[in-house]
């Protein structure tokens, strides 16, 4: 017997279940014992996550379906993980995930000529986005090319990530899986807000904002602490159950089961409460402005009605004399000339913009905020508080960058309401509405506040885009889809 069929036999066939594996085993053990002994438990753990990892990056790249759910909630977890002292670099891990899925599908792409996934309007203009955050390492206005190192590794993978859930969602199947995994992501978060009001933060959660100066005047206003979940910051919790109260709304159809639909209303009011408790003003104005999209998409007598009846409800929760002080809140969201803090962001916006005009490039990638900080502490953007997307984008990446963003933006919502009005199928409808509403959303968001930055909100709005996308490939005409409405 040659040794390619003794391995065979031996590894493959007999799955080590034989004196040559007992002895492989025996030397594996002393080993891992004389490493204990000598250099304590590390060397153990470190065994114990390779056994984890490798077969989790085998299953990423081999079944990436696997990984994208897993992505999708690794990112949605990633601060509450951080939170619990877990000291391991997990956003590096999720980067790893992002660059395994991207390597998977290119790898598939040996054996398909199809490259409709690129074809696209909103595909293109990802591309020009992408090969214009790679150009700025040619920025001459940038202060540090190691900035721009840390921020386009993740930038460059979260943006790709469109192209990876275009080619993935391949069925209805899969795409109604992802959305119900997005809603059930979005009702733990909110639960989770649901028990740091009421029953109070964790001990590690309490410690970490109560250490911190700058974080007790952001999060303690008004005496009451300002609730974020599971999520990096109030901000970020608040947006996210206003995306899930759309999608939750969206997807309430008058054929589907009375249970469906309650459970669907149940979950949506359950974000939205959960979302005062963020004291987020930005948050407040995304209902009526997500409202709108959403009453005019669906125009109809019906809704007409339903439409004036959210006005008047709106309109006396905005106008109404209280002592609430959450209530409060909410109503000083639509008065804006009256909130120091809207006022200071507008000063901010003044003051920057000379410095936007005289620099079409921006100060670089990674400019502003903590790579800004760390890399070059002394430049003029480090000091510079952003305090929104679009802010963000046109000091780093100046007029040219804002102006590609908002044609980006643009191309998602006009092929998004296109769609919509195109599809047949009644589930695909539903999703189109949602993610339309969603993105339309987020780009309302960008302007207070920084709403595509942080896990998982910038996964969310490029998987939103490309449900949008995958809506169009996926509606054939065939009586299976357009009488499904499960």
């Amino acid at each position: 017997m040659n040794l390619k069929a003794y391995l065979v036999r031996t590894l493959w066939d007999e799955k080590l279940r034989n004196p040559l594996g007992l002895g492989l085993l025996a030397v594996l053990a002393g080993g891992v014992a004389l490493l204990v002994g000598f250099y304590g438990v590390l060397p153990g753990l470190l065994l114990m996550a390779a056994m984890v990892a490798l077969p989790t990056v085998y299953a990423i790249v081999a079944y990436p379906k696997f990984g994208i759910v897993v992505l999708l909630i690794t990112a949605y977890f990633l601060f509450f993980f951080l939170r619990l002292g877990l000291n391991f670099p997990i956003g590096t891990l999720m980067d790893a995930m992002e660059w395994l899925l991207i390597l998977g599908m290119i790898l598939t792409f040996r054996n398909t000529t199809d490259r409709t996934v690129f074809k696209s309007p909103v595909a293109m203009m990802i591309m020009v986005w992408v090969g214009y955050t790679v150009l700025q390492v040619a920025n001459p206005w940038a202060e540090s090319r190691m900035a721009w190192l840390y921020t386009v590794r993740t930038v460059g993978a979260v943006t790709l990530m469109y192209y990876v859930f275009v080619y993935r969602i391949d069925s209805i199947a899969y795409l109604r899986l992802l959305v119900r995994l997005w809603v059930v992501l979005a009702f733990l978060g909110a639960l989770y807000g649901f028990k740091q009001e009421y029953l109070g933060f964790a001990a590690a959660e309490f410690q970490e904002m109560s250490s911190d100066p700058l974080m007790v005047s952001l999060l303690y206003i008004d005496g009451h602490w300002r609730k974020y979940s599971v999520f990096s910051d109030p901000v970020t919790f608040s947006y996210n159950m206003v995306l899930a109260f759309f999608i939750c709304l969206s997807l309430i159809r008058a054929k589907a089961s009375l249970a469906a639909n309650g459970l669907l209303i149940a979950v949506g009011g359950l974000c939205i409460m959960a979302m005062l408790f963020s004291a987020t003003r930005g948050a407040y104005v995304l209902i009526p402005a997500g409202l709108t999209l959403f009453f005019i998409l669906q125009f109809s007598k019906k809704i007409l009605w339903l439409a004036l009846a959210s006005v008047f409800v709106l309109g006396v929760l905005i106008t109404i004399p209280t002592s609430n002080p959450t209530l409060y809140r909410f109503q000083s969201a639509f008065k804006p000339s009256d909130d120091a803090s809207f006022n200071l962001r507008a000063q901010n916006q003044k003051r920057i913009q000379p410095y936007i005009l005289s620099h079409p490039m921006g100060g670089g990638l990674g400019a502003t905020g903590a790579w800004g900080v760390r890399f070059a502490p002394n430049s003029y953007l480090a000091s510079f508080p952003p305090d929104s997307g679009y802010m963000r984008i046109a000091a780093e990446m100046g007029w040219i960058g804002l102006l590609l963003f908002g044609i980006l933006l643009f191309l998602i919502l006009k092929t998004g309401i296109d769609t919509f009005y195109l599809l047949r199928n009644r589930e695909l409808k539903s999703y189109c509405l949602a993610m339309t509403v969603a993105v339309f959303v987020l780009g309302i968001g960008s302007y207070p506040q920084e709403a595509i930055v942080q896990f998982p909100s910038n996964i969310l709005f490029y998987l939103a885009a490309a449900i949008i996308q995958c809506t169009q490939k996926l509606d054939y005409p065939t009586p299976d889809l357009l009488s499904n409405d499960s």
